[in-house]
């Protein structure tokens, strides 16, 4: 089974800067029929590109060297079809002159049968080697698409026609059906931001943070209004790039409907695209959306439409009116969908966006990581470092037993047996969550892997002060596990908030670790050494470190408040994710 994720997380969806409507790395088998590229944009008149081959004839087995040159492009796609069906399959298969710029595709069930670019990189110039398969037509012509950048391209660029020795003359050359998109609905601008009134009496709203208003900097907002046999869509989100919304039937990634409003140099194009497994959603060419309309100002995009409850003709479009889990993600487009900058809303349960309607929020981040970090928290601001300070500076202040041990010992162990405990059940959340290790959560589960070896060795031995010095290394493990733990996308607390408060807690916690240290510097100073006697030394250190008890609980219980404030902040700043 697949892990949550990200939904969406995911979802956007394996828009892992990978383009949602281009191919860079020119796995484009989607092309193989219509040649086009599915960059929502219609392809340019006159090519300006070229191919040539030096063989005017050529018998089944011979090897053709094919060359497409022109102006600098970035991608392409070469075939060869029957110059007497243009319409139909690809003919023979290709072999590589440069495999550092070019690749093979197999298109329908003929391997190598396409060649296509490796990357974006510039280029004048590609050659291949077509081989002459042994049911080889009479008349073979190539085609080639080629990409100068994202919007400007040409489908089908006819090339050269080769024949077989013998063959008759191809008298009527078939002729190339011009690829165009279809014509889109129209399209007009908004006047004015969208409001959420009627949001929860006369249509279905998603709002992040809750009760924000459509339009301002930092709401996000998603509308579903029902209107005899179609909804009415809206959507808003501050985002220089795309803001997109998806229904799914799970909470993972795989077989969801989407659709995605981009932000193309101050104009909207409004798509929609099916997204199958972790592969990058396709854009549909036909996108069974009606009454378009868009507006961007001061950093919020807002787009709305109205789509059918049923669709039946365009594949993938899911009914309206049965329950999903939504998902709402925003990201960087510049030609390419780029991976969202946040952790993508999700709808905590299943809704039905036709039905009752509701006024609801979603989570930024998934319960079970935000249990996680609940637990860590807990653990790492109060438990352990309440139990470090206990162990430091209260040995003469509480050394009397409590069950056969001093009570500052029985303390100690166990506020450091608690950390143990919830280290633990917080460490196997995102695995659980994940199913199985995360590699996109750069050097955090390494370091947590540490943290909990740390953890479990340092209880296990606690009696060795060897062990114990080695403590400050691990505390420092974890404040680096921790800094890099808040900004993850399934967490990614509010920055940089979340990095000067986390500031603000070291700070806090060393400033009154040096105080205890100034402060039993100061009695030991007062200690007067007699006849250099170490037991009379011993016992005037115990007498001087016994008279600073108050001052020592006072401090700690401003700490142990301290630490409790620093707490509920970040308890506070997660449950609002």
């Amino acid at each position: 089974m697949e892990p949550p994720g990200l939904a969406f997380a995911v979802w956007m969806f394996a828009f892992l800067s990978v383009p949602a409507t281009g191919y860079p790395n020119g796995k484009v088998k989607e092309a193989c029929s219509s040649m086009m590229p599915l960059h929502g944009h219609p392809p340019q008149p006159s090519p300006e590109h070229s191919m040539s081959v030096k063989e005017t004839e050529f018998r089944p087995g011979d090897h053709i060297k094919v060359t497409l040159s022109g102006p600098v492009f970035e991608g392409f796609f070469i075939q060869a079809r029957n110059a007497e069906d243009l319409a139909g399959p690809a003919v023979g298969s290709f072999m590589l002159a440069d495999k550092k710029i070019s690749q093979l595709l197999t298109c329908g069930h003929v391997k190598n049968s396409a060649v296509s670019h490796t990357s974006k990189s510039k280029k004048k110039q590609v050659v291949a080697y077509w081989i002459a398969p042994t049911d080889a037509p009479e008349h073979v012509q190539f085609l080639a698409t080629v990409v100068e950048k994202y919007k400007i391209f040409w489908v089908k660029i006819p090339g050269p026609i080769i024949s077989q020795p013998n063959a008759p003359p191809l008298t009527t050359p078939a002729s190339i059906a011009p690829e165009t998109l279809p014509t889109s609905q129209p399209v007009s601008h908004l006047t004015k931001s969208f409001n959420a009134s009627g949001c929860g009496s006369t249509k279905f709203c998603i709002r992040n943070p809750s009760k924000c208003d459509p339009g301002a900097a930092y709401c996000f907002f998603l509308s579903f209004k029902l209107d005899n046999h179609s909804v009415l869509i809206e959507m808003s989100g501050p985002s220089e790039g795309y803001i997109a919304f998806a229904l799914s039937h799970d909470q993972w990634m795989g077989d969801d409907d989407a659709y995605l409003c981009i932000n193309e140099d101050h104009r909207i194009n409004i798509n929609t695209a099916y997204l199958s497994g972790r592969n990058p959603p396709v854009l549909d060419s036909e996108n069974a959306l009606e009454a378009l309309s868009w507006r961007v100002a001061d950093g919020v995009v807002q787009c709305s439409f109205r789509r059918n409850l049923h669709v039946p003709a365009y594949k993938g479009r899911f009914n309206l009116d049965a329950n999903y889990y939504i998902f709402m993600a925003d990201g960087e487009a510049s030609g390419l969908i780029h991976k969202h900058q946040q952790q993508p809303l999700i709808t905590k349960g299943m809704y039905n966006v036709t039905g009752s309607p509701k006024d609801i929020g979603g989570s930024r981040s998934p319960l079970l990581i935000k249990v996680h970090a609940s637990l860590m928290f807990v653990a790492w601001m109060t438990t352990v470092s309440i139990g470090v300070i206990v162990a430091r500076f209260f040995k003469p202040v509480w050394p009397h037993s409590l069950f056969g041990k001093e009570i500052w010992f029985q303390v100690h162990r166990m506020l450091m047996l608690t950390t143990v405990l919830l280290t633990s059940i917080a460490f196997v959340l995102p695995f659980i969550y994940r199913g199985g290790w995360s590699e996109q959560a750069g050097f955090h589960p390494y370091l947590g892997c540490t943290v909990m070896v740390l953890a479990i060795v340092h209880v296990v031995v606690y009696f060795s002060r060897r062990l114990h010095r080695l403590f400050k290394i691990f505390k420092f493990i974890y404040m680096v596990t921790m800094f890099l733990g808040m900004d993850l996308p399934a967490l990614n607390l509010p920055d940089p908030w979340d990095t000067y408060t986390m500031i603000g807690f070291v700070a806090w916690h060393v400033g009154i670790d040096v105080l205890l240290e100034i402060h039993s510097y100061c009695l030991i100073r007062k200690v007067e050494v007699i006849d250099d006697d170490r037991i009379q030394i011993l016992q005037s250190l115990t007498s001087a470190e016994a008279k600073g008890h108050t001052f020592k609980q006072t401090v700690l219980t401003i700490y142990i408040c301290g630490n409790t404030a620093f707490l509920i902040t970040f308890l506070a700043a997660i449950n609002q994710l």
